[in-house]
């Protein structure tokens, strides 16, 4: 035997170990990746420092000058380059808060530097800017902060010749100007230092490794780590480290280290990644949720739809899968209106396919909070500015940030031509978590929309590798559809997708076709194609799940209340509105020289429908918006007030001579009324007004009548109220007693108070103006009331006053008010109450505890009724411990219930048989002085024998609908009684004629936006209130309206069924909670 060593044939592991080799710690090296991108103590060996081949900056180069606008004023291109500019510099500071300052820059790119593939300019002063061509063209937005600084320079910028360019800098930052928490009220005194203000020569093949190696960086770190592809992804990274150190980061390096990442990922430097015949299971779509306004004010969002838009059309140009989608109008219009060549830009690349306007609605409303009238004209707004602008209406209902969805929404999205719908926020509930991804949401009335929330659980999404991965593993409708939608792009304070995103998206593409695991992402689609795909599921068979009713939000429940101002005017808003368009409508029958105000009815709607954004109307906005609101609501109001003036004239109302006047009253309302006013300028001061609809008559009421409304003291503060219906004996400003006298029924709880003020600590967990907690209940204290006073004696009102001490700064008075009943009208007690608020996060209410026993309560919402839990059975009814509501509430057992009437409140909470009113709140941020000062705010209780029925719904339309009493000496108002009587509906009290106004495209009131019809006619829109089917007729006289036929349209007015119209009639049978748009051909 020899001692020679044997080689076995064909194998090619050597006999002898070279040497140790260890197992690779995990942690450790997984750890080690930061070092490679990071921005820390490595960052000027790492790649970062390979990721510029140049620089230049300085006054030789980069030349900076500045005009400082004075008052926080924003001034056009125009007006601002028109000024003097002054010398600045990096290093210099900006501001204050809220300022534009405009800088000149005249910039030479170096000798060194032109030859270079890639150059870019850079700045950045930690605040948003705009760049614009010396011409006055905007270019691209500018978010500062180190994200979306720079912009890339023109091949005609290489001539060494200077070239010059403007930035219009915002002095606030993408989230406002808070200073750390962004929900904290702005600082006003805000500098920003200009950082940086450079020519980079960026070496295209480092940046491209940067993401390269992110992803795949990623899929080490959230891939499983008993999944071969985690551990593949671990040592490609390892390795493109190694080769970039072994060879000292040359470019070489660089590119090994992208060829080393192809290994994992493919060839992702063009959009033809996309284009494999893979099936994707992630569509993204680019999004740029703009708050029309939130953190800053409405001038601000204008110019951040310019930055953001402006972006996505550059982006566009360079990367061709993208496709961006962006809904409201009113954002359209601004654009439109302030920067008409990037209007025209975006509608070039709307012509394309790739800018896609989505939402049919004027913007994204709150939808708890709006009437349903409000409802439906955010969808004929909306659609008729997509349509007239773009040739196209949507077909999907965008609505991804409201804070809660109405039941009607479905009906609603349908008749304005949307069955799709998308959304997210319920995926922010705090108690329960909502069960599905894509389902069919059921309104009241049975409509139904395809529903697809992002499982991404956001709209804001970065496009990260989680992203695509969260869009299949968080889905939750998977058993019926495994795809979903990624929604990605800075949102909310805008700029939508940056470069980087769509970089990344390229690599998660490549990834999951050469390595798997991760679900396929696909670009390229449509919103619309999105939907389209689950629309032809369902073709096929596919059953996905139903939610029926309201989408309530379990969080942010503190916005039925918070802003009451703000509440107050939308309400009034919104009752002005009505009044004038049915008086406007019927004038233009009449008087052949008054004309359809459209315009301004438009322009006052369009204000309206602006302040009911998300933000806004709930009251989660800054102090400033508030500001803008109020000046916003005084115009909507003179305007109206003058509008209201003139229709009044014209139809015969207004003084045309000398002589004795006349008392008479405009009922706007679909049904007949009978009330005692008050009115001073009568000798009794007090008058039974009843007719109508239309007309009424005004008699005044003798104040020797017979007493049949009493007030007495029956003892030491003790006061007693009588009318026919009630005894009501009140005690401290409290209602220790309400007996229903024909029923002979006891209202109040035994020992308990009806009409008792109480407040509550309210500090939620951190959304101050959105949040109410659930265990702020905890906290509740009743506020003791000082000494009552009779203010009104009889014989027609009585009512007695008490003021209540809320803390050493705020107070309330609150008038208990008992009228004397008329036959065959609901009587109930009305409580008017001023109040002076000054407190610190405390919440003001008033209890109705009712000897009443239901598990459910019902709330009005817009065109019907919500019926929600009095217990707290379950964590899903226990979540609804304070919900919206609108005129009403009630809580009903058999053959008896008591209803609570408002004038402009939403928050309400039933718990048993303890029924409370939200009044005010006053939380701290973002806005410091939320619902400070002065308040005036009317509630009653309407006690009815009986179920909940149409007495409620008429007589909270009325409590909200004062009567007009108008003086007048022209003797032709009488014959406009006829006229505005002459549109009536018969049949079930449960129908509501809720608007009458003119067609949007009748001959002589377009306004030429979209095809004229011929004719006149006039719209009305009726709603079924109670829950049933429910039949009718709608009169009409004939004599006064020239009717010759009656369309069943929908909510934009398009040509729908005709109605069978004889006898001056026409049939209509509503099923539960309908919605029915009727046209009258004149």
């Amino acid at each position: 035997m020899g001692g020679g060593s044997i080689q076995v044939p064909g194998t090619p592991l050597p006999k002898l170990a070279a040497g140790p080799v260890g197992q690779q710690i995990h942690s450790i090296y997984k750890s080690r990746l930061a070092q490679f991108t990071g921005n820390g103590q490595y960052s000027s060996q790492n790649l970062r420092a390979a990721m510029s081949e140049g620089r230049a900056s300085g006054e030789e180069y980069v030349k900076l000058q500045v005009y400082s606008p004075p008052y926080l004023s924003r001034p056009t291109f125009k007006e601002a380059t028109s000024h003097d500019f002054k010398s600045t510099h990096v290093g210099e500071l900006f501001g204050p808060s809220w300022a534009t300052h405009w800088i000149k820059i005249d910039l030479t790119v170096p000798q060194e530097l032109q030859k270079k593939e890639h150059l870019e300019f850079h700045w950045d002063a930690d605040n948003e800017g705009l760049i614009w061509t010396e011409d006055g063209e905007p270019l691209q937005g500018l978010t500062g902060g180190g994200e979306r600084t720079e912009w890339i320079l023109p091949d005609s910028f290489r001539d060494g010749k200077p070239h010059t360019f403007y930035i219009e800098m915002a002095c606030n930052v993408m989230f406002g100007n808070a200073i750390g928490d962004i929900i904290q009220p702005p600082n006003p005194n805000r500098y920003f230092q200009l950082k940086m203000a450079d020519i980079v020569a960026v070496n295209r093949e480092a940046r491209a490794l940067y993401v390269d190696f992110w992803i795949i960086g990623d899929a080490a770190r959230e891939f499983p780590e008993n999944s071969w592809e985690e551990h593949q992804a671990l040592q490609i990274c390892n390795e493109i480290m190694d080769t970039f150190i072994n060879e000292h980061g040359t470019q070489d390096s660089i590119l090994k280290g992208r060829e080393i990442a192809r290994k994992y990922i493919g060839n992702v430097d063009s959009s033809k990644v996309y284009d494999t015949e893979n099936d994707p299971l992630v569509y993204a779509i680019g999004h740029c949720h703009i708050d029309t306004s939130w953190l800053w004010p409405w001038a601000e969002t204008k110019r951040k739809i310019a930055r953001s838009w402006s972006n996505q059309c550059d982006l566009m140009d360079r990367y061709p899968e993208h496709r961006f989608t962006c809904s409201q109008a009113q954002q359209y219009k601004w654009l439109e209106t302030l920067y008409p060549k990037l209007y025209d830009r975006v509608k070039s690349k709307v012509k394309e396919g790739k800018f896609q306007p989505v939402g049919g609605s004027w913007v994204e409303h709150d939808t708890n909070l709006p009437s349903g009238e409000s409802l439906v004209r955010q969808f004929l707004y909306g659609q008729r500015y997509f349509e007239s602008r773009f040739g196209e209406r949507c077909k999907t209902f965008w609505l991804p940030d409201t804070f809660g969805y109405s039941s009607q929404l479905p009906q609603l999205c349908r008749l304005a031509g949307m069955g799709r719908f998308f959304t997210q926020k319920i995926s922010w509930n705090n108690i329960n978590n909502f069960p599905h991804t894509t389902f069919n949401w059921v309104s009241l009335d049975g409509s139904q929309v395809l529903c697809h929330m992002a499982p991404d659980n956001t709209y804001t999404a970065s496009a990260h590798f989680g992203d695509v991965n969260r869009t299949i593993s968080q889905h939750k409708s998977l058993d019926q559809d495994n795809t979903g939608m990624l929604v990605f792009g800075y949102g909310d304070g805008g700029g939508g997708p940056t470069f980087e995103m769509l970089e990344k998206l390229r690599r998660c593409r490549g990834l999951s076709d050469k390595t798997g695991l991760l679900p396929r992402v696909k670009m390229g689609d449509s919103v619309e194609d999105y939907f389209a795909r689950l629309e032809k599921k369902v073709e096929n068979g596919t059953e996905f799940v139903t939610w029926y009713g309201e989408l309530y939000l379990e969080l942010h429940r503190g916005t039925y209340t918070s802003q009451a101002n703000n509440k107050w005017n939308n309400r009034q808003s919104e009752i002005m509105l009505h009044d004038i368009e049915y008086l406007a409508t019927m004038a233009t029958i009449e008087n052949v020289s008054y004309k359809y105000p459209k315009k301004e009815i438009d322009d006052i709607w369009e204000d309206v429908l602006l302040c009911q954004f998300h933000d806004t109307l709930p009251g989660s906005c800054i102090e400033m918006v508030y500001q803008d609101c109020d000046q916003l609501y005084a115009k909507v109001f003179k305007s109206g007030t003058h509008l209201l003036k003139d229709v009044l004239s014209a139809l015969g109302f207004g003084d045309i001579a000398a002589g004795p006047k006349r008392l008479m009253a405009i009922n706007s309302l679909p049904w007949p009324r009978a009330e005692i006013k008050h009115i001073p300028e009568t000798e009794s001061e007090y008058a039974l007004v009843q007719g109508g609809p239309g007309v009424a008559n005004v008699e005044a009421l003798a104040s020797t009548s017979e007493s049949v409304a009493s007030i007495k003291e029956v003892s030491d503060g003790v006061f007693q109220l009588s009318n026919d219906h009630f005894k009501v004996k009140v005690e401290n400003g409290s209602i220790t007693s309400l007996v229903d006298l024909a029923e002979d029924r006891e209202i109040v709880a035994k020992g308990q108070k009806a009409n008792q003020l109480v407040i509550f600590d309210d500090k939620p967990l951190y959304w101050q103006a959105w949040d109410v907690e659930v265990y702020h209940l905890r906290s509740r204290q009743e506020l003791p009331s000082g000494q009552s006073c009779i203010i009104e004696e009889g014989p027609h009102r009585v009512s007695l006053v008490t003021e209540t001490k809320i803390s050493d700064k705020s107070w309330i008075k609150t008038t208990i008010g008992l009228s004397a009943s008329i036959d065959g009208q609901p009587s109930y007690i009305e409580m008017s109450s001023e109040v002076e608020w000054h407190e610190t996060m405390k919440f003001l209410k008033v209890e109705f505890p009712v000897d009443i026993m239901n598990t459910e309560a019902s709330y009005e919402t817009q065109y019907g009724i919500v019926r929600r839990p009095t217990h707290y059975n379950t964590s899903w009814d226990m979540a609804k411990f304070e919900v919206c509501c609108h005129k009403w509430a009630d809580l009903s057992e058999a053959g008896y219930g008591v209803s609570i009437l408002n004038d402009s409140k939403y928050g309400f909470s039933t718990a048993g048989n303890m029924m409370r009113l939200s009044l005010l709140r006053a939380p701290k941020a973002p806005d410091a002085h939320a619902d400070m000062g002065r308040h005036h705010i009317r509630y009653a209780i309407l006690p009815h024998a009986g179920p909940l029925d149409h007495r409620t719904v008429r007589t909270a339309r009325n409590f909200n609908h004062p009567l007009k009493i108008i003086h007048t000496t022209n003797h032709l108002a009488s014959s406009s009684a006829a006229l505005l009587s002459s549109i009536q509906l018969t049949g079930s009290p449960a129908l509501v004629l809720d608007a009458i106004k003119r067609g949007e495209d009748d001959e002589d009131v377009s306004r030429g936006e979209l095809p004229n019809r011929e004719g006149r006619s006039i719209i009305i829109r009726i709603y079924e209130s109670l829950g049933g089917k429910a039949r009718g007729c709608i009169v009409i006289d004939r004599e006064v309206l020239g009717v010759k036929k009656v369309e069943k349209v929908n909510l934009l007015e398009d040509d729908g069924e005709q109605m069978v119209f004889e006898d001056g009639g026409c049939k209509i049978g509503l099923r539960a909670f309908e919605v029915a748009t009727f046209r009258l051909q004149l």
